[in-house]
């Protein structure tokens, strides 16, 4: 186990196709290659088909197992070992899971999430598979694993059972799931409000957004207000992470509430109110969207605000069409 600060943005391992001039192929391919070649038309001519149908054969399969490869089935669970965690606090932690290859993601589109699966002993009667979704923390962007941030509470099922995964270990996991299917532009405006862990799906969207900026070779344009609630100051998982993102990016803005503030706090206090919404979050138009995500008494609190200001009554369901979503 190890504690350390994660980058706001992933820049390891970013899953982009390998430009076919890189140096992975120039070293593992085309200079062996030539080589060979170069070799056989030296020592012996008669050899040169045989030597170009092997140059063939194995520039073949490079170029193939250097290809990205999505490893998620949305029908059938499959086991992830566990290569490292992480400890932010002591009930919360992130979890690396190897994938098969350094060249594999999730397959996981931005804003959907997965399922995890455990069979856990019960009060009464045999041990259960019991299963519960969760958004990783890593994106597609990010080849060979991925990361999940989770809270372990003392009533959890799945999450206490993570808390006891031991490095090696493997997790049951299958894909995608959710309504919700990110991409750029999809309104001008997000209004954002988490509550814990539920800050783990508006991440992955807000760094999807950034990636996307025209000063990155994108074209996305989205402006982005985030309402995180919390307890204790101590509680706010990944605020490093969220004020990198807000230093390095105008288009995103970040506003911290607190129960329990301690001295001298210039954030929010209790618990997250229509007022609050009114002035740090977009007003309703058909350009924006409110997002949700939080203990269930949460979302069933911003819910009834979010209509009390104008938005449109959540569904009990979301759809991506709608514009208040809860995950």
């Amino acid at each position: 186990m190890a504690t350390k600060n994660f980058p706001a943005v992933a820049t390891k391992n970013e899953a982009k196709p390998i430009a076919f001039l890189s140096r992975q192929y120039i070293d593992g391919v085309y200079i062996p290659s030539g080589l060979l070649l170069v070799g056989c038309a030296i020592c012996k001519i008669d050899w040169m088909p045989y030597a170009v149908a092997l140059v063939v054969a194995l520039g073949s399969w490079k170029i193939y197992i250097n290809q990205v490869k999505k490893v998620l089935k949305p029908d059938t669970f499959q086991e992830f070992e566990l290569k490292e965690k992480t400890i932010l606090s002591p009930n919360t932690a992130i979890y690396r899971f190897n994938l098969p290859t350094m060249n594999s993601i999730l397959g996981l589109p931005i804003g959907q999430h997965i399922s995890v699966a455990a069979i856990l002993p019960q009060p009464e009667g045999p041990p259960k598979e019991t299963v519960r979704s969760y958004t990783p923390i890593s994106s597609d962007e990010n080849r060979g694993y991925f990361d999940l941030l989770i809270k372990s509470y003392p009533t959890g099922n799945i999450s206490k059972h993570m808390a006891s995964l031991k490095i090696g270990q493997t997790l049951k996991v299958k894909g995608p799931k959710g309504a919700m299917v990110y991409t750029p532009n999809l309104v001008k405006r997000f209004g954002m409000i988490a509550g814990g862990t539920g800050i783990t799906p508006m991440l992955q969207i807000i760094r999807a957004i950034i990636r996307g900026r025209p000063k990155n070779g994108g074209t996305d344009t989205t402006e982005v207000d985030l309402i995180f609630a919390n307890v204790n100051k101590e509680d706010i998982l990944l605020k490093e992470d969220l004020d990198a993102l807000a230093e390095e990016d105008k288009g995103f803005r970040v506003h911290y509430v607190l129960n329990n503030p301690p001295e001298k706090w210039d954030g929010g206090v209790g618990f997250v109110t229509a007022d609050m919404i009114k002035a740090k979050l977009p007003p309703p138009s058909s350009d924006m969207k409110i997002l949700i995500c939080g203990p269930p008494p949460m979302i069933s609190a911003m819910k009834k605000a979010a209509e009390s200001l104008g938005y449109e009554k959540a569904r009990p369901v979301s759809k991506l069409v709608d514009q208040v979503f809860c995950f």
